[in-house]
């Protein structure tokens, strides 16, 4: 007879294989389902994660976790056992008709938001956003809370992280960043990014982005990549990672960093341990550390001197019309340019974190209703031009931009920043450990540094909480400074910074 354990596994399992099938419902939804087929796939949606639900909290689950009250003193076992009660116990407290309507309005607020954002007409999605507040408020209060209904949110995406810690750390980057932006502002030297608008053919672009992936160790008998409206990373498995980027023929950064972003999202999914698939020790820690793996490529890798060392003669072969007056000098500085600009996805690494602050300071304020839904455009500007010194032009490069709404993601937002803070300390904690890691990034070598990550964070799948793997990897919990000097660093010698 099975044991306890093991019958848990084996239902934690097909669980998780249910899971991923929605997973690729939505996939399919945001890269290739024709428009018409939103209602079905509503549906469908719907009664997938009414599935899931019911046996995450069905009686099984719950008799099976009550006979494991005690340490197996085996780590595996005890982080499957302690992360699937975790999920339990937050399941059974929300209804499944809940669960199941709110599957069906992000797929339908889905399609709203994206007519919405492509005339910029904040109101034809209002009121798909208004059911979703409205039901993601009563998640909160299904779960509980001791201070706020945000915390509950976000403990959803950051397990053990509270609104108030986020708050802290959220103003020691305030502090940190709105001078250093005005100071760049005011700087006499400027990088000319203004190379980056040339034009760049996209068929180039997308040789350049696939032969960047590869060298960056992203499998694609593992893997694929498609166009999307809004770049993201869907992973069912190891053996399965979608990555979607989007293309401007006339701002290179669009694809070539959004692709390096979202390859540090599926390097991690497909470094996660293969024998562990669709249970907690197969599975991220959270999503700021999914997000610590896409920043650092993207950023401390993507633009740094080390990188472009390497890659820019190849980059200049590819565009001969936009760069072939350019030195690489000049191209790793426009790239690392800093002007605050209204997209997140496109903002550099010293504004970015100021996008997130806003996004989670509207977000507390809509969930415990200080913020109605119609107000949203209005206050999403005046808190922009606060933060950034500019105010977005229109709806769509305000607050229609992100698609994490439209989903009844609130408490996703704050991982961005969290994932640049931990992103810092990882990469610090690399150079330490492989003394020459920039001459062998300089050399074209950037395998050595994925084996560090699969070795230090990738295979341990969820068994350490996300402040925690911070303390082991790097023997310091998650601070500001790090990341504060890192960016004042790169950013001095640009602007001539003192």
């Amino acid at each position: 007879m099975a044991s306890a354990y093991e019958a848990l596994l084996e239902f934690v399992r097909e669980t998780g294989q249910l899971a991923a099938i929605q997973e690729l419902l939505d996939w399919d939804q945001q890269v290739c389902m024709p428009p018409k087929g939103v209602h079905a796939r509503a549906e469908q949606v719907g009664l997938v994660a009414g599935l899931v639900h019911e046996r995450l909290t069905s009686p099984r689950m719950g008799d099976a976790l009550a006979a494991l009250t005690e340490p197996t003193g085996d780590p595996v076992a005890d982080t499957n056992i302690r992360e699937t009660r975790r999920a339990y116990d937050r399941a059974v407290k929300v209804p499944g008709d809940l669960v199941r309507e709110i599957a069906r309005t992000s797929a339908l607020a889905h399609e709203a938001w994206a007519q919405a954002r492509r005339e910029s007409d904040f109101p034809t999605f209002a009121p798909f956003l208004e059911r979703l507040v409205d039901l993601r408020r009563r998640v909160a209060e299904c779960i509980g809370y001791v201070v706020e209904p945000y915390d509950a949110l976000l403990d959803e995406y950051e397990p053990g992280m509270s609104t108030a810690q986020v708050a802290e750390l959220f103003a020691a980057l305030r502090r940190g960043l709105v001078p250093l932006v005005q100071a760049v502002a005011g700087a006499a030297r400027r990088p000319d990014a203004s190379i980056l608008t040339r034009h760049y053919p996209i068929d180039a672009q997308r040789e350049l982005v696939l032969e960047i992936s590869r060298a960056m160790g992203f499998d694609f008998e593992a893997g694929r990549m498609d166009v999307s409206t809004h770049p993201f990373t869907s992973g069912s498995c190891p053996g399965d990672v979608r990555l979607t980027t989007r293309y401007d023929d006339h701002f290179l950064p669009s694809a070539l960093f959004g692709a390096m972003h979202e390859v540090g999202h599926g390097l991690y999914q497909q470094g996660l341990p293969a024998e562990h698939v669709f249970t907690p020790m197969g599975a991220s820690v959270s999503l700021g550390i999914h997000e610590s793996q896409s920043r650092m490529w993207e950023n401390l890798v993507g633009r740094s001197a080390a990188f472009w060392h390497c890659w820019y003669a190849d980059v200049q072969r590819r565009f001969p019309d936009a760069l072939a007056d350019v030195g690489r000098e000049a191209f790793l500085g426009a790239v690392n340019a800093v002007s605050p600009s209204f997209i997140r996805v496109e903002a550099d690494e010293v504004t970015y974190n100021l996008h997130i602050i806003l996004r989670f300071e509207l977000e507390r304020e809509i969930v415990q209703g200080r913020l109605a839904v119609a107000d949203i455009p209005q206050a999403w500007n005046a808190k922009f031009t606060e933060l950034l010194g500019v105010t977005p032009p229109d709806d769509r490069r305000g607050c229609l931009q992100d698609i994490h709404w439209s989903m009844g993601a609130f408490g996703y937002f704050p991982t961005y920043a969290l994932g640049n803070l931990y992103a810092a300390q990882f990469f610090s904690a690399a150079r330490q450990a492989i003394p020459d890691l920039d001459d062998r990034v300089a050399g074209g070598d950037l395998r050595t540094l994925l084996d560090w990550l699969r070795e230090n964070i990738h295979c341990h799948g969820q068994r350490y909480r996300a402040t925690e793997l911070v303390e082991k990897v790097t023997g310091q919990p998650l601070r500001v400074g790090p990341f504060l000097d890192y960016v004042r660093g790169k950013m001095s010698p640009f602007y001539g910074l003192r």
